[in-house]
């Protein structure tokens, strides 16, 4: 396959790289180093590996790489960091919505994602925007809790 350069926005950060045409936006992070989008069903189909393009959810194992050129791209590692968390991932921790982790960098994500959309929204609109994101753990309540928690501490 053939390489091409692509300039991107990564967590804040300008990127200039080499990719190949066929590689897939998940491997291409991981290559990078950034392992916290995690590779689920490799098929759309889980969300594990959902990152944030533009301001909208997007499951990185459907995108390739070359598309991000000239657009902004958050991944887990751009939400907070070890020594201040997001406030998404302070409520996950203590509502209990962290199982064995695998679904909650997707979780996040998506739940940021809406929160920059509809600072107020309510639990059905929730719940629509976790929907792609599968959880074998919590059975969801504890997430849609933690959620409505940070919505409930900016008002």
């Amino acid at each position: 396959m053939s390489k091409q350069t692509i300039n991107f926005m990564l967590n804040s950060q300008k990127v200039s790289a080499q990719v190949e045409s066929d590689s897939r936006l998940v491997d291409f992070l991981h290559e990078m180093g950034l392992t916290g989008t995690k590779l689920g069903c490799g098929e759309g189909d889980c969300g594990a590996c959902t990152v944030i393009i533009d301001g909208q959810t997007a499951n990185s194992c459907l995108v390739l790489a070359p598309q991000i050129d000239g657009k902004e791209v958050t991944t887990i590692e751009g939400l907070g960091s070890y020594e201040q968390l997001h406030p998404l991932q302070e409520a996950f921790i203590e509502e209990g919505a962290v199982q064995c982790g695998f679904c909650t960098p997707g979780m996040l994500l998506s739940a940021k994602a809406l929160l920059d959309e509809n600072s107020n929204p309510k639990r059905e609109e929730i719940i629509r925007s976790i929907s792609g994101n599968l959880c074998r753990c919590t059975g969801y309540t504890k997430i849609a809790n933690a959620i409505e928690k940070v919505v409930r501490s900016k008002s």
